[in-house]
């Protein structure tokens, strides 16, 4: 893990999009953070260690699922499927698609495999999952303030975790869509090996692109300065699960960061330290990962 040194920052960006603003000035106690993100050996062993079954593998009940065809109440997960031409971006159902059998271990559904993926990104985990391996291994997930501050790499307001050109000399320095969205991609087109691109400023690596990253925080549709709630942690913590719900949300939602190598500058500019993306607790999908946090 890396030490943060705690301080005071900017979070949030007036740029890009509504959810990210206000930008606002945050301050954060020093912690530790993982230097890369959980990769599928770390969460193998800690899947040999405690038995622990994921929620993409559990089977779903019927009750949960009124008016389902049973055959359909499968265990699986969201998979990415690239596009044989342009279609409507405003459908993500087009790229998307459930795929039974999916899960961390076989991560495109039946027939595959991590055996050859093992220093990649853990995917197909839910919040519950992510959450029970950080216990496991003494630490927790970060907070969406230290998530930021961690990936700004030290460098304040910057558009980027390496300033504020996308690809700075043509150079691409974080695993993203390079390409038309959704059915060209002239980049990795997948998650990559951690550690592939360079660090950013404090040693860490790919805070942004490759996958998002789960974090602690209920997901608000613009970000609440601490003045907006009352102090009482308790009523906070309820007033801002509130918050997270949409109509037709019924499950939770917490706050994703970092963005992943699905992210096109066409579709979805979003591996920047500010960006943010909310998630139902209990989905996981081929883009999603999330990397621990320790208090110092």
């Amino acid at each position: 893990m890396v030490l943060i040194e705690g301080g005071t920052f900017l979070m949030g960006s007036d740029e890009f999009y509504p959810d990210e603003r206000p930008v606002h000035e945050r301050a954060v106690d020093t912690f530790r953070i993982d230097r890369h993100a959980v990769t599928n050996e770390e969460f193998a062993a800690f899947v040999d260690d405690t038995g622990y079954v994921t929620v993409a593998e559990r089977e779903l009940d019927l009750a949960d699922f009124p008016g389902a065809n049973p055959a359909d109440l499968v265990p699986g997960s969201m998979v990415f499927t690239p596009t044989a031409g342009p279609v409507d971006l405003d459908d993500w159902r087009n790229w998307w698609r459930w795929q039974p059998g999916a899960h961390w271990r076989r991560p495109l559904g039946a027939g595959s495999s991590i055996d050859e993926r093992m220093r990649h990104p853990v995917v197909h985990v839910a919040f519950e999952d992510a959450t029970a391996y950080a216990a496991w291994a003494g630490k927790r997930l970060p907070t969406e303030a230290e998530h930021e501050y961690a990936a700004r790499g030290g460098l304040s307001g910057a558009r980027f975790a390496w300033g504020d050109d996308m690809h700075p000399g043509g150079r691409a320095l974080a695993n993203s869509w390079l390409g038309r969205f959704p059915y060209r991609n002239e980049g990795v087109g997948d998650a990559a090996p951690v550690g592939s691109y360079p660090p950013n400023g404090y040693g860490l690596y790919d805070m942004t692109g490759n996958t998002w990253e789960w974090t602690s925080d209920y997901w608000t549709p613009r970000h609440l300065r601490l003045s907006d709630r009352p102090v009482d942690p308790g009523r906070r913590r309820n007033l801002l699960a509130a918050a997270s719900a949409q109509e037709g949300f019924s499950t939770p939602r917490r706050v994703l960061k970092g963005g992943s190598h699905l992210c096109s500058p066409d579709y979805c500019l979003r591996f920047r330290p500010a960006a943010r993306s909310a998630q139902a607790e209990d989905t996981g999908m081929s883009h999603i990962g999330f990397r621990c946090a320790r208090d110092a």
